[in-house]
């Protein structure tokens, strides 16, 4: 196969439709096609819902299944499947945008996706449009300094190694935590332990059923994929 088209990685924001930026929606006003990431298990995809009120009546839009798993080689096989498939539908130098949550580069299908288009199909050609993250969503909402001075931020995931977790908050004024929701009581145990930090928690931003939680005790133990919490050195 030697598709010659062009994608764009497209950041749609946290989740209100109105957080896409200008240069998201001229992108989407022009390309052919429209990727959108979804679960295997079902045709939903979060990305496209939000972007889909800029999205052409008449543009194509395929779905791309990747399986909700950890399994190196089950989601090394998704990938090259998926890149097969947007190479068929890129025959002739069509463009295409691949949608994804927040930014592209940040913890993104689309950086799979890229890297590994990349090596099976070079000639296709990308340009990354960046979004807004959840906590910069989650900063603004509440009004929260992320960093200033000479402070540091740590970006990191809730489903991290549990030793690295706790090894890479041991120096830090403050940090975001991304995918706070597998065994989120361990990880309340371990944010809990930082008395030198104020956390709050957020889900759902600028979906239904966003809620906001100052006080990390009252949060459900059970909480959805779209979940971060941020910490921050106290005054």
């Amino acid at each position: 196969m030697n598709s010659s088209g062009k994608i764009y990685g497209i950041g749609v924001g946290p989740g209100d439709s109105d957080l896409l930026t200008v240069r998201a929606v001229r992108v989407l006003e022009k390309v052919d096609v429209v990727f959108a990431a979804s679960s295997t298990k079902n045709e939903y995809s979060h990305s496209l819902e939000i972007a889909s009120e800029f999205v052409r009546e008449d543009c194509e839009v395929v779905k791309l299944g990747y399986p909700m798993t950890r399994d190196k080689d089950v989601l090394n096989r998704a990938w090259e499947e998926n890149c097969r498939i947007a190479c068929k539908v890129l025959t002739g130098g069509r463009t295409a945008a691949f949608l994804t949550l927040g930014d592209p580069l940040i913890y993104s299908t689309f950086g799979y996706m890229m890297q590994t288009m990349k090596r099976l199909f070079p000639k296709v050609e990308f340009e990354v449009v960046p979004g807004i993250t959840s906590y910069q969503a989650a900063a603004a909402r509440s009004q929260q300094v992320l960093v200033e001075s000479g402070q540091n931020l740590l970006l990191t995931s809730g489903v991290a190694d549990a030793g690295k977790f706790a090894e890479s908050l041991e120096n830090v004024d403050n940090a975001v935590i991304l995918k706070a929701y597998r065994n989120f009581p361990e990880l309340r145990e371990r944010v809990n332990a930082m008395e030198n930090m104020d956390v709050k928690f957020y889900t759902r931003l600028g979906l239904d059923g966003e809620a906001i939680y100052l006080d990390i005790n009252e949060v459900p133990d059970k909480t959805t994929y779209l979940s971060l919490m941020l910490l921050t050195a106290k005054k």
